[in-house]
């Protein structure tokens, strides 16, 4: 990997982005437990899928100019919040929440930060959930603590982050006006998308939350009604003993 320019000190750049990659691979590892453990007790997986990255070290670099620090492990490891970063993509609003609440119990998981931009939206209409996170990354005579940003979005969000991404590129960040207001409003319809397929499958789990307590209820009568069968043919039979037939 191509280092910054002026910047000399190969070595503890290594060093560090080896850092960010275990701590993305712990983190990983995590995600995947407690998606698979959900998948098990639920018989449903709220993640669709996750990606991850780590910056580049011109990007780390060019932050940290922009910030006015030297160019040195330390200020990375203090000043730069997103070198490592995770997406992770539900079909569901719900879904975000729910992940960050699990996320947030893990033992070893601190959360530094919190941004909602579900509930509070970007003006130009991005949302998203993010978490500044430190993940423990064990070494052979130390354990350090590494940030890790991590994204949430449903398939809908992530859709609309991507394509606005793209067009702002070739805009070189500068986007007509009538451009930003449109993608504004497709930012809007994502937002209602997302809510009506949230109140559908709402709908769709009380519908087999009914349909379950339906079938208990006529295997319970079902067995009832077996027992009292059995309990009226004993006493039939006991009667009839006593009347003198069936000796």
């Amino acid at each position: 990997m191509e280092l910054p320019i002026l910047y000399n000190e190969a070595e503890e750049w290594s060093q560090a982005l080896m850092l960010y990659d275990a701590a993305l691979k712990e983190i990983n590892t995590k995600l995947e437990i407690l998606n698979n453990e959900f998948k098990l007790a639920h018989q449903y997986n709220p993640i669709e899928h996750i990606t991850s990255r780590l910056k580049t070290p011109q990007s780390i670099a060019k932050k940290l100019r922009r910030y006015g620090k030297e160019l040195d492990v330390d200020n990375i490891i203090n000043h730069v919040n997103d070198v490592a970063g995770i997406r992770i993509i539900c079909s569901f609003t719900s879904d975000i929440y729910r992940i960050a609440d699990l996320i947030s119990t893990l033992s070893d998981i601190k959360v530094l930060m919190i941004k909602d931009y579900i509930a509070n939206p970007k003006p130009n209409g991005y949302t998203s959930y993010h978490m500044i996170v430190t993940v423990p990354v064990y070494l052979s005579n130390s354990t350090i603590d590494i940030k890790v940003e991590i994204q949430i979005r449903t398939i809908a969000m992530d859709f609309w982050a991507s394509l606005e991404h793209k067009i702002y590129y070739k805009f070189e960040g500068n986007a007509p006006e009538h451009i930003r207001k449109e993608l504004k409003e497709c930012s809007e319809l994502v937002s209602y998308l997302d809510q009506k397929m949230l109140s559908i499958n709402e709908e769709v789990q009380n519908y087999s939350a009914m349909k379950a307590l339906e079938t208990i209820v006529v295997e319970e009568q079902g067995s009832e009604d077996t027992k009292k069968d059995k309990k009226d043919k004993k006493k039939s039979g006991k009667n009839r003993m006593l009347l003198g037939f069936g000796a």
